[in-house]
């Protein structure tokens, strides 16, 4: 195979994660690149007549131009109604999350794609079942880690907590986008220095709080900075 992968992943919930991965998607597509998208583990969903269906994985297809059309399923295998933790769900609803199985649903992906923009769900450590966490996933799926980190009071403590986790799991971490979550956050650029500092590499991108949840011209960088470094799996 030759295409490429990406998880992102974040400092926590609700970081921005899903914000990101869709405009990476459409940078690179932007670039003249092949592009398809998973979110294999999702709680969090509404019922539709063709099944469950989960807002970020919906959000994920439309920024790829995938139609959902028999392709839900292979998108985000497992989906769950709760917004609860994606372990405690799937014991609810009497399911296994099986790794090997996301496994062959990324492979299928990837045979027919440049790029596989992979999200993950909740931070680094969120479990997935009662043995193994989204950590895991990433290293079952063998592709490095973009680190989402939401720019708030204690995202020092938590990006370097998440990078140590991303080390210590053997998955490359191959960058870090600022995520600006909280429009009230002072000292801005007091932490993205600090961060910097913390994480060993400036970020590959800042991207601001915006009204739209946005910002193409920051998102094609990243793209751009990612293409140009050697993410294979």
């Amino acid at each position: 195979m030759n295409a490429r992968g990406l998880f992102v992943t974040g400092t926590d919930t609700g970081v921005g994660k899903t914000v990101i991965a869709c405009g990476v998607v459409r940078a690179l597509q932007a670039e003249g690149v092949r592009v398809a998208v998973m979110k294999p583990v999702a709680s969090g969903a509404f019922q539709t007549p063709e099944g469950l269906r989960n807002s970020d994985a919906l959000a994920l297809m439309k920024a790829a131009r995938v139609e959902e059309t028999g392709a839900y399923s292979t998108v985000n295998p497992y989906c769950f109604e709760p917004a609860i933790s994606p372990h405690i769900a799937a014991k609810e609803a009497g399911i296994e999350v099986d790794t090997s199985m996301i496994r062959q649903k990324f492979d299928q992906l990837a045979a027919g794609a440049d790029w596989v923009i992979v999200e993950g769900a909740g931070g680094w450590f969120a479990p997935i079942n009662e043995r193994q966490t989204m950590a895991d996933l990433a290293w079952a799926l063998s592709v490095p880690a973009l680190l989402v980190v939401g720019v708030k009071l204690g995202c020092l403590n938590h990006a370097q907590l998440t990078r140590l986790g991303v080390e210590a799991h053997g998955v490359p971490l191959t960058g870090w986008v600022a995520s600006g979550i909280d429009r009230h956050m002072t000292h801005v650029e007091a932490n993205l220095e600090t961060l910097e500092r913390l994480l060993g590499e400036p970020p590959l991108a800042v991207v601001p709080h915006l009204p739209d949840g946005t910002d193409a011209i920051t998102l094609t960088a990243v793209a751009r900075a990612l293409a140009a470094r050697t993410i294979s799996f």
